[in-house]
């Protein structure tokens, strides 16, 4: 008792908040209800021969057949409307396989849910270990997804078919009486069948969840982080540090030790205006007018 309030106190329930840990517990739940509603079927359905010798009649003929839908085994005794003979019938259709694989995944998924469901609660930072446990957590997804589709698919064509060999009104052309015209049969009361369409029904519901549970656990493979990363804000460099390293952008390449380019205006080339100047102050006018008076 005291070990497994250890592990209680130890265990990472949390997982059970975010889609990966809530949609295991759903594949849990939903995976019973698929193999319980199938595997633990069993049905009924009445008949009544009334023959022209009233004697001879049997109003309620019951037959009854269950899982694992191996209905040519099933049988029942009508009347002849001979006297007090019976004969033997025997129901047509063998649908155990498709039944058997649906259940049988049904409760595969159901141990692989809780196997599962208690790495995450109490193993979770081993589980992430070396990226081994989501990888592998994909792969068994991956195939219990496929496994859904097929075998619900499988088990809808097959109820499809019990229904069919389970349907008085078919059931009666199997008795040998009722095709002489003074003797009347019809059915008194039909299967239900409720259950067994749940079953399908909860076959596609696991197949939903086990495909889409395949993107939560492809996320913790860590496969898709590079491609998630953000892009750099547009019209600004994408890798700071190589252009700090280069200084692309914090030197001129055109400047000088000085600064930057800045023209000598001390030179000749700009000096050539102060020699205008000389030039004309000594060929030029006086440079007072009293001189020339």
């Amino acid at each position: 008792m005291c070990v497994c309030l250890q592990l209680v106190a130890q265990g990472q329930f949390r997982v059970l908040k975010v889609p990966l840990g809530f949609i295991k517990v759903l594949q849990w739940f939903f995976s019973i209800l698929a193999f319980s509603t199938c595997g633990s079927y069993s049905g009924m359905f009445r008949m009544s021969v009334e023959c022209k010798n009233q004697t001879d009649s049997d109003l309620s003929i019951s037959v009854e057949f269950e899982y694992p839908f191996r209905l040519h085994q099933v049988y029942f005794d009508a009347p002849t409307c001979k006297g007090r003979n019976t004969e033997r019938v025997f129901l047509i259709g063998d649908y155990s396989s498709s039944a058997e694989f649906f259940v049988t995944i049904g409760v595969f998924a159901f141990l692989y849910s809780t196997a599962a469901l208690s790495i995450y609660i109490f193993f979770f930072n081993k589980y992430k270990e070396n990226n081994k446990g989501p990888l592998v957590d994909l792969g068994v997804t991956g195939v219990f997804a496929f496994m859904w589709l097929v075998s619900s698919a499988a088990w809808a064509k097959g109820l499809s078919d019990v229904k069919s060999a389970t349907d008085p009104d078919q059931v009666i052309t199997l008795i040998n009486a009722c095709e002489a015209e003074e003797n009347h049969c019809r059915e008194v009361h039909d299967p239900v069948m409720s259950g067994l369409n749940t079953s399908v029904a909860f076959g596609f519901i696991n197949l939903v969840l086990w495909t889409g549970n395949l993107w939560f656990v492809f996320k913790e493979t860590g496969i898709i982080a590079p491609f998630m990363q953000a892009p750099p804000p547009e019209g600004k460099p994408a890798g700071l540090d190589a252009y700090g390293q280069q200084g692309s952008y914090e030197q001129d390449p055109y400047a000088s030790n000085q600064g930057g380019y800045q023209p000598d205006y001390s030179q000749q080339g700009y000096n050539q205006d102060a020699e205008y100047g000389q030039g004309y102050s000594h060929q030029g006018a006086p440079t007072s007018f009293t001189n020339q008076m």
